[in-house]
Order: C-alpha cells, then structure tokens, then sequence
C-alpha cells in the first residue's frame, strides 16, 4: 500500500469514540432502583473543552477576524456560555453511554436529573448524581408445553336475541313514567355522598338503569334495584357503600361512605323498530341480516374470552416464580397505560360502550394490584420476545390499525392520528409484541375444553364519575363533561 492509500484510508476510517475514566458508584435503593454517582476526572472535560473550543473556533464569526483564524482566547471569552453548554452536553452523553455499556445497566426510563442545575467546574472534577428505575433481573421460567384450559360456547337464538335487544337500547329513547320504578326502568336521580359527616361528592341529573349492582371507579352499590324498586318522582332513599381498598384516594380505601339518593323522573326506554328505515342507517338490508352480524359480533367475542383466558392462564403460570417487587412509583405511571390497553383491546372485540364502561370500572378499582401485575407479565413477556426474537413491524401496526378503522367505521388515517396525538400508538406496539410472546407459547400449548362462565356484567349499571373527589373539583369535571 503506497503512503497516500495509506493516508486516504486513515481518513475514511472512522474515529473510535473517546474513552473517559469514569468512578462510577451505583447504590441498589429500592426494587428496581439505582442511585448512581459519576465522577469525570479534570483530564476528560479537558479533552472536551479543547474540541469544543476548536470546533466553535472553526465557525466562530468575529468582527476583525477571518472565520477560522480568531484567536482561541477571544473565542474562549466571547462564546463561554456556548461552549460551557456544548461540554457540559458531550460530558453527560459520553459518560452516561459508557457507563450504561460498562455497568449493564437497563434503564426503564431517563435519569432523573435537572441537566440545567449541573455546573462544569473550572478545575477540579465534575460529580454528578441521579436515580433512575431499571429493569428487574430474573431467570425465565419454561414457557413450552403448557396446559391451557379453553373456555367454549355455542351461541344460540336467544343469545342473538338478548344482544338485539341490547344494541337496540343504544338507539332507544326515553319517556317518564308515571308508576313506581321497576328493575329494567330507568330513574333520573341526584346523588350525595358524605364521609365523616362532610359533603365528598355530588353528582346531579345521573340517568341510569335499575340494575342489581350500579358501580363506580372506586365503589359499589350493591342492591341498587331492590333500593329503588317502586320509587317515583321525589322518592329520597339513603344507603351506604364502601370505598373500594384501591382507590386511587388512599385516605379513604375501604372507608363506608354514607349515600343520599333523590329521584328525579321515572323513565321507561323505548327500543326503536326494526323497520327498512331503520336498518338502512346501519347499511343492513333485512333483519336477518343484522341478526347475522350479531352472531358473528358475538363469536369475536367469545374468541376474545378464549383468548384472555388463555392469556391469563399463561400469565399466571410464567409469573408464579416473579416474586421480585416494583418500585410503587412505577406502578402509578403505569395504571393508565394499563387501563387505556384493556380497553383498545375491548374495542377491537366489539364490545359496546355501556359494556366496556363497566369493565373500565373494575379495572379502575383493582389498578394498583392488576397494574404491578401486568407489569411483571411485561417484564416476562418482554424477556421471552428478546429470547426469541420477536419484533413488531411497520406492517403489525398498519393492519391493526386497519382492523380497528374497519370495525369503527372510520378512516385509517384519522385512527392513526387519533392514536399518536392521545400517545397510545406505543401501547399498540407492547400490545402487539406481548401478543405475539402470548401466541408464540400458545403454539407449543395443550388445550382442554371447558364450559364457559356466565357473563358477570349483565347486572351492572356504571357511572364514569369517580366518588373520592372534592366538590369543587368534582363540578368543574360536570362542567367541563357538560361543554
């Protein structure tokens, strides 16, 4: 090789990053926790500063100065805070990448530090220190040759019927009534609820089913029905409840809350008739033609309560060895993203609102537990997708959102933006991922058949209104519901 291909290729070789002699202390605070203490000798914020100065020295524009030649001590003077923010930056990157490649570290999220409080010192070393959450270390538990039991259903007319009727309802409309109340009527009604004798929330003008149980996101009134059974305009009946042991309120978990019921109106639903002009709204031709899609609806349904039982049952048998805790603070960040999934996946099944809204109740009253549940299947899940190379692409994402603009009637593009603006799009790719790590033990697993439950939430009338909230905030939620 002649000197100029030898010094061509030194030039094109590419420069190996810089190494820094790091003191890294790092200091196990709590489950999944680190508190991590970096030291980077005077030497390395030297070498920073010196290429940080050169390459500002390179562009700086000077008056009196050619750019390129100003003098590296003016440049120091007149760009000092520019430069001190550009080593400060290359410090913090070069130092936390090698620390993170040296210490085998696996951050859950960013280091929790203000970088805008940190100060370069003109000499002497620069310390600095955070916390930050990883992920938790475990060994896989086996995944292969599980026994899953598979829930079955064969759907009948009267299935068919009793989900008509429920469809129908969602269209239907409401006229008073002028005898008492009866269980399937529906009731207007102002409720108050007092804890320790104070006012702790009111909600006004709630219209709602005589079901047995009416639920809310942190409680249950249970004998709702029987409790205004025969009532009418003015009846005022008092009951109690207590407050679910999970509410997101932790002064008042499991606290019995006093609750007054005033009813407003009497109402009975009229369901409306199955006639062309109506069907035609629905782009059906016949009845018969409706009734086919509600079986159909109603098999997707069954294959998503197949699937879940599944899903649980694969859960619970790869999480019976995670005994290892999360730090609660996680767990809180992630209810919502919990909550939010469950629901996506509810939609996509077909589920109607009333239906999911009972659900997302429950689902709000067991967060905490159900949330560090999941979050240790994730883990898991996470942990079998890497072993076996399991990667969510372009295209995954593109069909579901497909599939989900298809069952809503809407256009892909609007689901999409719908999904990236509210930040669930990236729900929608652990969600997939997951299934995939859940199909992928489902392939190797035995299955045995089994009788499907009854449906739990035929009985349940829910209210989206939180009990543990103060007055003030609670009527500025109504208002702000209300515009």
């Amino acid at each position: 090789m002649s000197d100029e291909q030898a010094t061509l290729t030194a030039e094109a070789a590419p420069e190996a990053p810089y190494k820094l002699s790091l003191d890294v202390d790092i200091q196990t605070t709590g489950p999944c926790k680190r508190h991590v203490r970096v030291k980077v000798p005077q030497a390395d914020i030297a070498h920073f500063r010196e290429k940080a100065l050169q390459e500002v020295a390179d562009s700086a524009a000077v008056p009196g100065f050619r750019v390129g030649h100003v003098p590296l001590k003016l440049v120091e003077r007149r760009f000092k805070k520019e430069l001190t923010d550009q080593v400060r930056q290359q410090v913090l990157i070069g130092s936390l990448e090698q620390l993170s490649e040296e210490n085998s570290l696996d951050p859950i999220n960013e280091p929790d530090f203000d970088i805008e409080s940190l100060v370069l010192p003109d000499e002497g070393d620069f310390i600095y220190e955070f916390d930050v959450e990883v992920r938790p270390e475990f060994e896989l538990p086996n995944y292969t040759g599980l026994t899953i039991e598979r829930p079955t259903k064969e759907i009948s007319d009267a299935d068919v019927e009793a989900y008509l009727q429920k469809f129908l309802a969602q269209y239907g409309t409401l006229s008073e009534h002028e005898g008492g109340a009866e269980p399937g009527q529906y009731v207007n009604v102002d409720m108050e609820f007092l804890w320790q004798g104070q006012l702790l929330r009111r909600m006004n003008d709630l219209t709602l089913e005589l079901k047995p149980r009416l639920r809310f996101p942190d409680g249950e009134l249970a004998g709702f029905a029987d409790l205004l059974k025969g009532a009418t305009a003015g009846t005022v009946k008092d009951t109690q409840l207590t407050i679910s042991p999970e509410a997101e309120s932790v002064e008042k978990r499991g606290e019995t809350v006093q609750v007054r019921i005033t009813v407003n109106k009497v109402l009975t639903l009229k369901r409306p008739e199955l006639n062309k002009e109506f069907l035609s709204r629905l782009d059906m031709e016949t009845e018969d033609d409706l009734r086919i899609q509600i079986r159909s609806m109603l098999q997707r349904q069954i294959t998503f309560e197949q699937r879940q039982s599944a899903r649980r049952q694969v859960l619970e048998k790869i999480t019976e060895s995670a005994t290892w805790d999360l730090p609660e603070e996680l767990v809180r960040k992630q209810v919502e993203n919990a909550l939010r999934r469950e629901i996506l996946e509810m939609q996509q099944a077909g589920f109607t609102t009333p239906e999911i809204r009972a659900r997302e109740n429950v689902i709000r009253q067991r967060s905490i537990s159900t949330t560090r549940q999941a979050l240790k299947e994730h883990f898991v899940l996470d942990k079998i997708a890497t072993k076996e190379n399991i990667e969510v692409t372009p295209p995954d994402i593109e069909s579901e959102i497909q599939m989900m603009a298809l069952q809503r009637g809407e256009n892909p593009r609007r689901v999409r933006a719908r999904l990236q603006k509210s930040g669930i799009i990236e729900n929608l790719e652990a969600q997939i991922r997951e299934r995939k790590a859940v199909d992928f033990i489902l392939k190797s697993a035995k299955y045995k058949d089994v009788p499907m439950p009854a449906a739990g939430d035929e009985d349940v009338e829910a209210v989206s209104l939180p009990i543990c909230s103060t007055v003030a905030a609670a009527e500025a939620t109504e208002d702000a519901d209300e515009a």
